[in-house]
Formats: C-alpha cells, sequence, structure tokens
C-alpha cells in the first residue's frame, strides 16, 4: 500500500517512538479494509503501525489522528485499549500520517458465532463485549478531555446526513432500496433525548483481542469511526449482527442455534446492557438497527468504490461486495416496513 524508504522509516521510527531501534521487519496485516496497519520488528520488540492509505481519500475519512486521540484518552478508564506511542504528521516516509502503538498479544475472533470455543465460553465471550460497551458509553468524555470530539445536535439526524452523502459520493450503480432507505430514515428520525456518550463506531467482535487462553477482552481496536454521539449506535450496530446472515461476507448470526451454542438471543443482550447501565429498553429500536444497516451498507459502498479506483487496503472480490449491499439495502427496506 505504501511505498518508502527503508532507512529513512527507520531513522523516523528510532527519534519518534521510545524503545525502537532498528526496522528489522515491516509486513502489513492481511485484514482491514481502511487504514492500512503493519506489525513493526525492532531487535526482541514488536509495535504497531496504523496510517492513513495513499491516494485520494474521501472528505472526513481514516482519520488515524483520531484513533490515536481516542485511545490515549480512554487509556486512564476501564476500556481496553493499546498504549499509544506516536502521532506523526502528514509529512512522513510514508508520505501519509499514522500513528504507532504497542503490540497486544492476545487472539481475535473472526466467526461472530465462535466455533472454535465451548459452550460457556461462547457465553463468556459475549458477556465480555456487552460489559466493555457498557463500560464505553458510562465514560464521562469530559473527564478524559474528549468533550470537544463531537458536534451538538441531534447525532442521528447528523449521521443520516454524513453517510446519506458519502453513499451518494461513492455510489457505483443506483440502487432503488437504498434510496428509499434514506427517504424512510429521514422521515422517522426518533428525537434528540439528549443521551451522549463515547462511541466507537464499528463495534463488533473482529474489531477487539481477546486474551489467548481466556475470554477477557484485552483490546478495542478500529477507532476510526469514533466520536461522541449517542450510545444506541453502538449497540444497535452489535446486535445488527445477530440478524446478518451467518453465511459468507456477512458473518452475522442469522440461523445459528443461539441457545444450542451458548450465545444470547438479541433481546437478552440488550437488556443485559441496559441492566448494566440502569436505563430503560429503547422505544423505536426498529430505527437504530434500520439505521446500523444503512450505515454499514454506505461503508461498504465506500470499500467498493476504493478498490474500483485501486486503492483499498484489503480489496477483496467487487461483485460479492456489489451483492452485499444489495442484500442489506433489500432486508433493511424490509425490517422498515415490518
Amino acid at each position: 500500500m505504501h511505498n518508502f524508504d527503508h532507512a529513512a522509516l527507520e531513522t523516523y521510527l528510532a527519534t519518534h517512538v521510545a524503545g525502537f531501534r532498528t526496522l528489522d521487519s515491516i509486513d502489513k496485516f492481511s485484514d482491514g479494509q481502511s487504514n492500512p496497519t503493519y506489525r513493526l520488528r525492532s531487535g526482541g520488540q514488536q509495535f504497531v503501525l496504523r496510517a492513513k492509505p495513499p491516494g485520494q481519500l474521501m472528505k472526513s475519512a481514516h482519520q488515524v489522528d483520531r484513533e490515536y486521540r481516542v485511545m490515549q484518552a480512554l487509556a486512564r478508564t476501564d476500556v481496553p485499549v493499546p498504549k499509544m506511542l506516536h502521532l506523526s504528521g502528514e509529512d512522513t516516509p510514508l508520505g501519509t500520517m499514522f500513528f504507532v502503538m504497542e503490540h497486544i498479544d492476545g487472539r481475535v475472533f473472526w466467526d461472530p458465532a465462535l466455533p472454535e470455543l465451548t459452550k460457556p465460553d461462547r457465553s463468556a465471550v459475549y458477556d465480555q463485549m456487552n460489559a466493555v460497551l457498557a463500560a464505553l458509553h458510562s465514560v464521562d468524555p469530559v473527564a478524559v478531555g474528549l468533550q470537544d470530539f463531537g458536534r451538538p445536535g441531534n447525532y442521528f439526524a447528523r449521521q443520516i446526513g454524513r453517510w446519506s452523502s458519502q453513499y451518494k459520493a461513492a455510489e457505483t450503480t443506483p440502487l432503488p432500496d437504498a434510496d428509499w432507505l434514506i427517504a424512510w430514515l429521514e422521515d422517522n428520525l426518533v428525537a434528540d433525548d439528549g443521551a451522549a456518550s463515547i462511541v466507537h463506531g464499528d463495534y463488533r467482535i473482529d474489531n477487539m483481542m481477546f486474551s489467548r487462553n481466556g475470554t477477557n477482552v484485552i483490546a478495542l481496536l478500529d477507532w476510526e469511526l469514533s466520536t461522541l454521539g449517542h450510545p444506541l449506535a453502538d449497540l444497535a450496530y452489535q446486535c445488527m449482527h445477530w440478524r446478518l446472515p451467518h453465511t459468507g461476507h456477512f458473518r452475522g448470526l442469522g440461523g445459528v442455534d443461539r441457545a444450542a451454542t451458548g450465545l444470547p438471543e438479541e433481546a437478552d443482550y440488550l437488556a443485559q446492557y441496559c441492566e448494566r447501565r440502569n436505563i430503560a429498553r429503547p422505544d423505536n429500536w426498529k430505527f437504530y438497527v434500520v439505521f446500523s444497516y444503512f450505515r454499514l451498507l454506505a461503508i461498504l459502498q465506500g470499500v467498493l468504490r476504493r478498490a474500483l479506483d485501486g486503492n483499498a487496503s484489503n480489496p477483496k472480490d467487487t461483485d460479492q461486495t456489489r451483492n452485499v449491499i444489495k442484500v442489506m439495502a433489500r432486508d433493511a427496506r424490509h425490517l422498515a416496513s415490518s
């Protein structure tokens, strides 16, 4: 993804990152669709570097400086995040802004059905995810210096406007179901109830690192979409995955026998979160889930556009991505109409 001079990058890192000496190797992680992420080896140590991709970028996307800032702020809370080590400027040996953080030795679960775990451990993993989400939304943004991390006003109104605009900017072929969803979300916008917290923006199981031999979340990663917003956006986004098919590109839990496998039902997960935060079960739950569908399909449309333009971090089959977008738009319209 990045062209760079090895010696120049080595000198830069040795100057700016405590404990870094020589750049013995740099390897790109194969996963991820947005910001290229690399494993650095220096002597007996490992570091992780996360950078903006090269090329023409969409406005407000790939803001690695926001990722760095929020994780640095959360280091003083109960939310597990890696230690931040350095944030660069735009003029770097990579040609783009990047940050360096500690390397954490853990495991990532790519299949939300957790086939590699026992039934009790599956339950424990989902309980941990629930607890970390509740902990994140309980952090006082002012107390950690993030009071200006988002804009005031109706979060969902801003988000619908933002993602509608980004979807249209990345649109490759007309999709009537997506246009219908934009109109439905605008017509069914929930009133601003004043709830606000730090939101992760992409809260799902494969953006977390778990302990090697246990079920504890040891790092919550991929904060590119984080902001100050409504906590139900994070909760509905994760709960949306209960509805997505457990096939191919989706990585959802649709069709998985939750009782037999030890996975919680969506309603139970929602109730557990509300109990942890001492709040009532939300009204208009359908709106939040439909919004999550549209937001994800807009993100995927941006992935597709970058792949077609040749600057995706991890290009995948474009025909498959197109199909996923169509299916999500269809299913979200069906949910909204029910």
